[in-house]
């Protein structure tokens, strides 16, 4: 494509707003952890997107690769900022990929946690290039708690009173936007003295043909809901409840568990994920009876050493993730099992690019947009070289 090409506006051409709220519809910022820090780091919401890099880490070679490539945004796993700075100067890597990013024009946009627990996520992608089936989140996380605003309306009103509430946040559910329920009844109330009413008069009992409107909302929409409540009610006071819902488990969550479609032994197993999985200097690490059946898998995209007790809870037969320490990793083989197979950190994320990539391109084609976009095939796992050792230990067992 030549520079000239890439100015010529289309009407198809998403802006970066239209690529972050469909980015946010899929990996919402709400589901990271409190600790992490996701979100767009640079650019302008106003600048046209047509060309996106994914990647998993925001390092130089990548940020060098995207503004090779013309990109627009670069879109990765890992923050560039998940700790504080205190400066951007380029003597310091940070500053210096700021610095780079901003001069290009190129934004930059991070998933990590919230897409690691998203559905499908990370360790969706990593479960699917093991090819396992009947997956399943190894911790499932609740689904958002709804709240729901019953509110009592004239019957000549609840029409205009829906749709200021929905227009305010209310009524959506999944793939479905004012949705609403109401049911007939009686209302009755006595203005006093002071009172505007809308409907009766001062000191007299009122009885009014009411429907009673149930909608469903999101904490955060709760202010701007309740004012649109207000704003389209004819009543000066308007009665109303609202009520907080029960959180249940969904598909979200972490990990992942699943099965073969076939027992394999350990062995054979080990070479599936080294097969499946983008080669690093790191290799796979195995742990276990190497001729032990495998059947049931635990996944974990990036270090997972924390659950091994969901994953023996859960009987797993074994455990794939990264970054094993030695005394967890130990611990765990004393139980038995599950059998480990620790992989790079950065093998076990990557393939959720293409799932990434593939979901974007479908949530900007129901916006009548498109974009082009490419998976960075960079290896950006720190580790460059593994040297087996040679030397046995020396000395005798006392």
């Amino acid at each position: 494509m030549t520079d000239a090409a890439l100015q010529t506006p289309r009407s198809d051409v998403p802006t970066l707003r239209d690529v972050v709220a469909v980015l946010d519809s899929l990996y919402d910022p709400r589901w990271a952890a409190d600790w992490d820090s996701v979100g767009l780091v640079t650019g302008d919401l106003d600048d046209p997107v047509r060309r996106v890099l994914l990647a998993v880490d925001p390092v130089d070679e990548v940020i060098a690769q995207a503004i090779d490539w013309h990109a627009d945004l670069l879109l990765v796993h890992h923050p560039l900022l998940l700790r504080g700075v205190h400066s951007v100067a380029t003597h310091h890597p940070k500053g210096r990929a700021v610095t780079q990013l901003v001069r290009a024009g190129l934004a930059l946009h991070v998933a990590h946690t919230n897409a690691d627990v998203a559905s499908p996520g990370v360790s969706d992608a990593l479960a699917g290039a093991l090819g396992l089936v009947d997956v399943v989140p190894l911790q499932p996380a609740p689904d958002d708690a709804l709240e729901k605003v019953v509110v009592f309306v004239p019957f000549d009103h609840v029409q205009s009173v829906v749709d200021a509430m929905a227009a305010a946040g209310a009524g959506r559910l999944g793939d479905y936007e004012r949705a609403a329920w109401w049911s007939s009844g009686t209302g009755t109330f006595r203005p006093l003295e002071g009172a505007r009413p809308a409907l009766g008069e001062t000191g007299r009992i009122e009885e009014v043909h009411e429907a009673r409107v149930e909608m469903v909302l999101q904490p955060s929409r709760r202010t701007a809901v309740m004012a649109a409540l207000r704003e389209a009610h004819p009543y000066e006071e308007p009665a109303y409840d609202l009520l907080p819902t029960l959180a249940v488990a969904g598909q979200r969550g972490t990990g992942r568990v699943g099965a073969l479609p076939q027992p394999e032994t350990l062995r054979d197993f080990a070479g599936r994920v080294a097969a499946a999985l983008p080669a690093t200097a790191a290799g796979v690490r195995v742990a276990g009876d190497l001729d032990a059946a495998v059947r049931r898998v635990a996944v974990c995209g990036g270090a997972g050493d924390d659950l091994f007790d969901v994953v023996r809870r859960l009987d797993a037969d074994v455990y794939v993730t990264a970054d094993l320490r030695h005394h967890p990793a130990s611990e765990s083989l004393s139980h038995g099992r599950p059998a480990l197979v620790d992989c790079a950190h950065w093998a076990t994320e990557w393939p959720w690019l293409a799932d990434a990539e593939r979901l974007l391109h479908a949530g900007l084609a129901a916006r009548g947009a498109t974009v082009e976009t490419r998976v960075s095939h960079l290896v950006t796992d720190p580790w460059s070289l593994r040297l087996p050792g040679t030397t046995p230990p020396t000395g005798e067992l006392l």
